[in-house]
């Protein structure tokens, strides 16, 4: 597996100092690293965009560059076989005007957050009202989630019974998550209702390690007897706090320092514990946040979640901080939403270009 960096540039685009890089990964259903990414970061978000090019066995692709000049993106490619090799250079316009209206999108989200003192800082994805088919749109524009089976509400989902669900998959190789941080330091903040009592104890979001371990590293549960259940590297612990079918609550999922894990309700801890294995010993990343509809395999409406406005932060939050996430509000929804489609229909064009 070959997941370096290509090519990388410093630029200044739309007043804001970013790094430019080219990545190879892996296309749609490929199992084979053999496209070329595009990727943007200013050192705290990134986000990519592509493939801008693809390879194959005759024609492998083996060296590229990016140049910035003049408020212009060019691509150089080198591509050749034993046989011979050919140059080329093109202009990445449309790849440019995406990168310009996501970095504006980032400046407004920010502005709206500061606004209302929600926490900016560390803050790298946000899943709330976006949404495409099945996908949930992270408005900061890095890593979407994937649902299934579920209903759309106001600023999330509304998750019922087994198989209905969504997976962010911010750190999985196969769907190329950039989010390496959540192996270390993390906080993800969700608003959630549990809409009715279950037959079973049911996991309701977590940290899950990549595959073939795919151990719920951490969760948070909810009981048949109305209490909170954490959950650490796979060992369910009952909390003395309690939930109320139908109630909002705002829960949070914290790691620090790679082995220091903990979990809130309302900002108040329901658990924690300062011996998880650190990714050097438990051999295997955090690849994915899981929000869970249910688990009863036969009984498939015995339970029922609403998730919305999911933030991600590549730090601890304090207890002060984690009061202080508010949602967006409706006016924000919808310029980002319209930011949004025009960034999808832009990237929709760059792939063909």
């Amino acid at each position: 597996l070959n997941l370096r960096v290509d090519a990388l540039i410093a630029a200044t685009i739309e007043g804001r100092k970013v790094m430019l890089y080219t990545q190879r990964g892996y296309a749609s259903g490929e199992k084979r690293v053999n496209t070329l990414y595009l990727w943007v970061t200013d050192n705290n978000r990134s986000f990519y965009f592509g493939p801008i090019a693809m390879g194959n066995a005759a024609n492998s692709m083996f060296v590229s560059s990016l140049l910035y000049s003049d408020g212009k993106l060019h691509l150089l490619q080198q591509r050749g076989n034993d046989k011979g090799g050919v140059i080329s250079l093109a202009r990445l316009t449309e790849e440019l005007k995406t990168i310009k209206s996501v970095l504006s999108t980032w400046s407004k989200l920010d502005a709206s957050f500061s606004a209302s003192s929600t926490p900016t800082a560390g803050l790298v994805g946000l899943l709330s009202n976006s949404a495409s088919g099945d996908a949930w749109i992270d408005d900061y524009r890095s890593v979407n989630a994937k649902v299934m089976n579920a209903v759309k509400v106001h600023d999330g989902f509304k998750f019922t019974g087994f198989g209905s669900g969504a997976i962010w998959p911010v750190n999985n190789r196969e769907s190329n998550g950039p989010h390496t941080f959540v192996n270390y330091n993390f906080t993800l903040v969700a608003t959630v209702i549990v809409h009715k009592v279950p037959k079973n104890s049911t996991t309701l979001l977590g940290a899950v390690l990549a595959e073939p371990v795919s151990t719920l590293f951490i969760g948070l549960s909810y009981g048949t007897d109305g209490t909170w259940e954490t959950v650490f590297n796979g060992e369910t612990t009952t909390s003395g706090s309690t939930w109320m079918p139908g109630k909002e609550y705002q829960v949070a999922l914290m790691l620090q320092d790679g082995n220091k894990g903990s979990v809130y309700v309302d900002g108040m801890s329901v658990g924690s514990l300062a011996t998880l294995p650190t990714p050097e010993v438990r051999g295997a990343e955090i690849a994915d946040f899981y929000f869970v509809g249910g688990e009863d395999e036969e009984d498939k409406k015995s339970s029922s979640v609403t998730v919305k406005n999911v933030f991600l932060y590549n730090r601890p939050l304090g207890a002060d901080e984690l009061r202080m996430v508010k949602k967006i509000d409706g006016s924000m929804h919808g310029s980002v939403s319209r930011a949004l489609l025009l960034l999808l229909g832009l990237c929709g064009f760059a792939a063909l270009y």
